[in-house]
């Protein structure tokens, strides 16, 4: 885990608003990243749900297990699978969201693979701002995490966690992955955690992306690396053509 300490103007924090809620370093003291089990490099794909309800409604929602997809994020899934197909990944895992399950299916169906379920790779929870309206999120949600990326981790979403913790759960679920054999797995979250954890970790993370190519639904994002040394960003997708 390398913490990424990026400065960003208010047009790049307001990209990232839109990308996070609109539709369509050194290691953590407390995790073993020398532990027995596989410790190779891995090429990891992080892929955001197709749209959902939560999308739709204009509200901020962050709750397990949270709204389906809509009928056009199921089109939208079907779309991924066929885009990702020319791919052979080794395991797939959802967050405990149904929508990232949904989202996942066609993927895991098409290429006979298991879907894990691992909470770990959940949306940043809003806590006091669950269930506010997304265009307040500037002013709320966000303000914390954006933080994160400047390299202040101690601060907390009201009622939520704070950037230690979220970097912390994010990176035990990759080594979980690590740890199972996995060397190319595609993981099915969210625009926050993905966006977020990738700026806060990749070496070569690139705050303007967060204004010309933000992540939108079936959006994803490749790096390749390992818990132990670290991450590159070697793809970043961000307008899918999924309908």
């Amino acid at each position: 885990m390398r913490i990424r300490s990026l400065r960003l103007s208010v047009p790049v924090m307001a990209a990232a608003v839109a990308a996070t809620t609109a539709t369509a370093g050194a290691a953590s003291a407390d995790i073993d990243f020398g532990s027995s089990g596989s410790s190779g490099d891995m090429v990891i794909t992080l892929v955001r749900h197709a749209e959902s309800l939560g999308n739709t409604s204009g509200l901020i929602d962050t709750t397990v297990p949270g709204p389906d997809l809509t009928s056009r994020g199921r089109t939208q899934a079907d779309n991924l699978a066929i885009q990702l197909a020319g791919e052979n990944y080794d395991c797939a895992f959802a967050s405990t969201m149904v929508r990232t399950e949904q989202t996942a299916a066609p993927t895991v169906a098409e290429q006979g693979l298991n879907l894990t379920v691992q909470s770990g790779f959940r949306e940043i929870e809003a806590g006091r701002y669950e269930g506010t309206p997304e265009a307040q999120a500037m002013s709320g949600y966000l303000q914390a995490p954006i933080k994160w990326l400047s390299g202040d981790l101690n601060a907390r979403i009201p009622g939520s966690i704070d950037g230690n913790e979220f970097d912390r759960r994010v990176d035990q679920a990759l080594l979980d992955a690590q740890r199972r054999g996995c060397a190319d797995p595609v993981i099915f979250s969210h625009g926050g955690t993905i966006m977020f954890w990738s700026m806060m970790n990749a070496d070569n993370a690139d705050k303007n992306k967060l204004g010309t190519d933000p992540m939108r639904n079936g959006g994803r994002v490749v790096l390749q690396g390992s818990p132990q040394k670290g991450w590159t960003i070697v793809e970043w997708v961000g307008h899918p053509d999924l309908g």
